[in-house]
C-alpha cells in the first residue's frame, strides 16, 4: 500500500521496524532500506567508508521521496494560483511584453 502522497509502496512492516528498532521518524517508504543499513554500521562500528552501498540506496530513496513531494506541492500551488487567477478576474500572459514591443 502506497502511503498518502507518494506513489512509492511501504515494503518494511510495523513489526519488522518495531523488531529492527527503526525510530518513528524514519518509519517512511525507505525503511526497507535503513534496516540494512544500520545492521551494516553497527557490524563496522559506524565507520564512514563502510556501508557505502547501503547508504547510496536509502539516501537515492529519500531524495525521490522529497523530490516527489516537492513536485506535488508545486503542483498544487499552481493550481491554487489559477484558481485566485480566475476569481480575481486577472489573466497572466503566455507571452510576456517585452520593452520594444
Amino acid at each position: 500500500m502506497a502511503a498518502e502522497g507518494t506513489s512509492k509502496k511501504m515494503i518494511a512492516t510495523q513489526e519488522e521496524m518495531v523488531e529492527n528498532r527503526v525510530p518513528l521518524a524514519y518509519r517512511d517508504q525507505c525503511a526497507h532500506l535503513l534496516i540494512p543499513l544500520n545492521k551494516c554500521r553497527h557490524a563496522e562500528m559506524y565507520l564512514p567508508w563502510k556501508c557505502g552501498n547501503e547508504r547510496h540506496s536509502y539516501e537515492k530513496c529519500e531524495y525521490e521521496l522529497v523530490m516527489e513531494r516537492m513536485l506535488q506541492m508545486q503542483k498544487i500551488r499552481e493550481k491554487q494560483a489559477q484558481m485566485h487567477d480566475k476569481a480575481h478576474g486577472h489573466v497572466i500572459p503566455l507571452i510576456p511584453k517585452t520593452a520594444n514591443a
